[in-house]
C-alpha cells in the first residue's frame, strides 16, 4: 500500500513501481508500518522529516522543566539568625519551582530533646505555608529527621 505525499493513497504497488515514482518525484520511498498487512509506505523527503521529528523533540525538551531537590541542615540549636538566612534560601528555592528536602541533624545528646526539634520543624512548616507543602510527615532516620517540601501550584 502506498501513499503519496499529500496522503492520498496510491493503492497497492510493486515495490519497485513504488521506488520509481519516489524517484520521479525527488523523494523517498518510506515503510511506514511494517506489521500492517499489506505492508504501508509513504513517498516523502526523509531528511525533511527526520530534521522536523529533531525540532519537535527539542522543542519537547526545552518546555519540560526537571525538578531538583535542595537540601537544607537544621540542627535544634541552630541560631534564629541562621533560621532565618536558610528560611530565605528555602523559600527562593520553593519560588523557583524546585523541591526542598529539610533535615534536622542530631549530634551527641541533642538527640533526647526530639519534641524541641519536632516543635521547630512544625514552626518551619507554618512559616513556609504560602510557598509549599510538606509531601509527607517528618521521617526519623538515626540521628536525622527529614522530610521533603513541594512548590505549590502555580496560579
Amino acid at each position: 500500500m502506498v501513499v503519496d505525499e499529500n496522503g492520498e493513497q496510491l493503492g497497492v504497488l510493486n515495490t519497485l513501481e513504488a521506488i520509481a515514482i519516489a524517484e520521479d518525484r525527488g523523494l523517498d520511498l518510506v515503510e511506514v508500518a511494517p506489521t500492517a498487512r499489506p505492508p504501508v509506505c509513504k513517498i516523502m523527503d526523509y531528511g525533511r522529516f527526520k530534521y522536523e521529528q529533531a525540532k519537535k523533540a527539542k522543542k519537547a525538551k526545552a518546555a519540560s522543566h526537571t525538578v531538583k531537590v535542595k537540601t537544607i541542615q537544621f540542627r535544634p540549636k541552630t541560631d534564629d539568625h541562621d533560621y532565618q538566612f536558610k528560611k530565605k534560601h528555602i523559600i527562593t528555592f520553593l519560588e523557583q519551582g524546585n523541591k526542598v528536602k529539610i533535615q534536622m541533624r542530631f549530634r551527641g545528646r541533642e538527640i533526647t530533646h526530639m519534641d524541641l526539634a519536632m516543635e521547630f520543624l512544625s514552626h518551619l512548616v507554618q512559616e513556609l505555608e504560602e510557598y509549599g507543602s510538606p509531601e509527607s510527615r517528618p521521617q526519623r532516620e538515626g540521628r536525622l529527621i527529614t522530610f521533603v517540601v513541594a512548590p505549590n501550584k502555580a496560579k
